[in-house]
């Protein structure tokens, strides 16, 4: 299985343990994902509130052409206000491999995500990364970096 990795910064007006609030919620992911991916959050709510090593997450999903799609990650390592890692238990991809870094950094924090995937169908996964799936994850996180901007305002080493 061919892997790709790619690699996301975005520095953030709120201290290290706002940003952990915000992020470390799994409810929170459908406000910064784009729209047309009719994201949505299936878990009970309560039972996702805190996150912790072991949680079980499920979503439904649409990458593509409309077809929803249900997906289901667990939290498989998390210290607190550092760092955490969501992997694939099923759903689109063949590995799903996501850490989320964050590092207080001079008026605020530095938020770091390392995604590492791969796809199914071999050859036909390759071309489909080249083709689509490379471009729509850029697309998502490029989303998702001016809607945390919008939310929360753009970072300035004097903004804290």
């Amino acid at each position: 299985m061919k892997s790709y990795q790619l690699e996301f910064r975005q520095n953030l007006p709120l201290s290290v343990a706002d940003s952990w609030e915000f992020f470390s919620s799994p409810l929170n992911l459908a406000k910064i994902t784009p729209t047309d991916m009719a994201f949505e959050v299936t878990s009970k709510p309560e039972h996702i509130k805190k996150m912790y090593k072991g949680m079980i997450i499920t979503y439904k999903v649409s990458p593509a052409l409309g077809i929803k799609l249900d997906w289901m990650t667990e939290i498989t390592q998390v210290e607190q206000e550092n760092y955490f890692i969501d992997e694939q238990r099923f759903g689109p991809y063949k590995f799903w491999h996501h850490q989320h870094h964050f590092k207080a950094i001079e008026g605020g924090t530095e938020m770091r995500d390392i995604l590492t995937y791969g796809l199914p169908m071999g050859i036909f996964g390759r071309v489909a990364n080249e083709v689509f799936v490379a471009a729509k994850l850029q697309q998502i996180f490029k989303f998702r970096k001016e809607k945390v901007i919008e939310l929360f305002g753009n970072y300035s080493p004097t903004t804290i």
